[in-house]
């Protein structure tokens, strides 16, 4: 009997049971998964670096207390900390998903699989460097594809937004349960990682809300990811488990977190999530922005002259953003910013694109912006939102309609963002240079050449350890 089919304690949650099986399991993923995983990996770093350009984001990374470096450690990609792997998992999972510029999955319930990158590679790091384990990085893809898979399909038809939950519990469900893998643990040891990060809750939706929008909504997913690694790490070394975690009556997570509503997977674990991923190729915005955005830049060469001549802009968009991103009055910060519909639009009509710096507050100070925000309705096109829950489309539509003083009106639609799969040839040179000017600007051009080359090239990418690989991933000058 192998560790994945080993007898499973009596009570267990089906769902526990299921995730585990999948994790456990050797699936042959064909070449066209792994060609969408590479594509991950390199977007996801990609954002990383772009995200040490801002100050907020690095203040928060290094080691929980001065001192507490770990040498020979997990590293945290374009810096010089070296860290235990609940740390470093958190320093990269800031990164990765500070700047809001990361893959994206939109279902019922909304995420950022790539969140669990920081795990995997924190993780495979540090078992590599301390000579536990001897990880390649086709094992960290494999990885990869399951965790994407977990997040995205639990995402599917399981709307914890709806209970006041933040998404970010199906990084901490997805990384727990493929880095107890990762990490040696067996098919029951998987179970235990994963009830106790059910029985964590959720953390609340608070700080991605008016009027308590911040800074944690950045660093939320980084700490969700080291939860994992945390549940991980303490399940291999014999931490218990809690069966009925979710189902148990008054007590469990259904019970006292989604008013008696069971959670379920609406369809069999493989490879959907990761083929079907979004990206974030040319703006820095909430995913339900992006054609908003794009329509807004494509109008900004009709109207370089008429700014001032608007009389008014109606927005229509898709339920999922009337709910999470119109937003009116004072815009506190960044974090702010960059979940506001009207803004993002104001900016792009106003320059003509949209880029990270946007929303610090040098730039929110030009009077333009909140003139133009005033002038903006936003309202839900029903159309749009059943395209959106179309399985057949996830379509992100939005139209914006401008109407001038004079009457004259400007109107653009778009139905498919740019990094949606049915526009994946248009968006993979845009993607490959986003990718090439954040890793230049870290790494030197010949480093990031380098760094680029091994993703391109599947079989050495495949064959490379996990610490060889890391090691492209830090400036030379601090190696």
């Amino acid at each position: 009997m192998t560790d994945c089919q080993s007898a499973t304690r009596p009570g267990t949650d089906p769902l526990l049971v299921l995730l585990a099986d999948y994790v456990c399991s050797d699936i042959a993923f064909g070449e066209q998964t792994f060609a969408a995983a590479r594509l991950c990996l390199r977007d996801a770093l990609g954002c990383a670096f772009l995200a040490l350009n801002d100050d907020a984001c690095v203040q928060r990374l290094g080691p929980i207390v001065p001192g507490a470096e770990m040498p020979g450690g997990a590293r945290v990609p374009g810096t010089p900390y070296e860290l235990d792997p609940v740390r470093a998992c958190f320093n990269t999972g800031c990164l990765i998903r500070w700047l809001d510029y990361n893959d994206t999955w939109l279902a019922a319930e909304w995420g950022h699989p790539s969140d669990n990158l920081a795990a995997i590679l924190a993780c495979g790091d540090y078992l590599d460097r301390s000579g536990l384990r001897t990880l390649t990085m086709r094992d960290m893809l494999k990885a990869l594809i399951k965790t994407y898979e977990i997040q995205g399909v639990l995402a599917l038809d399981n709307a914890f937004n709806q209970q006041g939950l933040d998404h970010v519990l199906l990084v901490r469900i997805a990384s727990a349960a493929v880095c107890t893998r990762l990490l040696g643990g067996n098919h029951q040891q998987v179970i235990n990682a994963l009830s106790n990060a059910w029985a964590d809750g959720g953390a609340l939706r608070v700080y991605r809300h008016e009027p308590n929008t911040g800074w944690r909504k950045s660093w939320a997913a980084g700490d969700a990811a080291a939860r994992g690694v945390q549940h991980a790490l303490m399940a291999v070394k014999g931490e218990m488990g809690y069966a009925s975690v979710l189902s148990v009556e008054r007590w469990g997570f259904e019970s006292v977190l989604m008013h008696e509503k069971s959670v379920r997977l609406s369809q069999p674990l493989a490879d959907y999530v990761i083929q079907n991923i979004l990206f974030k190729v040319c703006f820095p915005a909430e995913f339900h922005a992006q054609t908003a955005v794009e329509c807004a830049v494509a109008l900004h060469k009709s109207l370089p002259r008429r700014l001032d001549k608007i009389a008014h802009i109606r927005l229509f968009t898709q339920a999922a953003a009337k709910r999470i991103i119109d937003k009116s009055g004072p815009l506190n910060n960044p974090a702010d910013r960059d979940h506001c519909l009207q803004y993002a639009v104001a900016v792009a009509l106003l320059n003509g694109r949209l880029q990270a710096s946007d929303y610090s507050d040098a730039v929110a100070k030009d009077k333009r912006i909140d003139d133009l925000r005033d002038k903006m309705k936003v309202f839900e096109e029903p159309q749009f939102s059943e395209d959106y829950r179309d399985p057949g489309k996830r379509a992100i539509a939005n139209r914006v309609e401008i109407t001038l003083t004079d009457g004259r009106e400007f109107v653009r639609e778009q139905t498919f963002p740019l990094g949606h799969p049915r526009r994946r040839e248009e968006a993979m040179p845009l993607l490959l240079n986003k990718f090439e000017e954040a890793a230049t600007a870290v790494l030197g051009a010949r480093a990031a050449d380098r760094l680029q080359g091994v993703i391109l090239a599947p079989q050495q990418l495949d064959a490379m350890s996990v610490a060889d690989f890391m090691a492209l991933l830090i400036p030379q000058e601090i190696t």
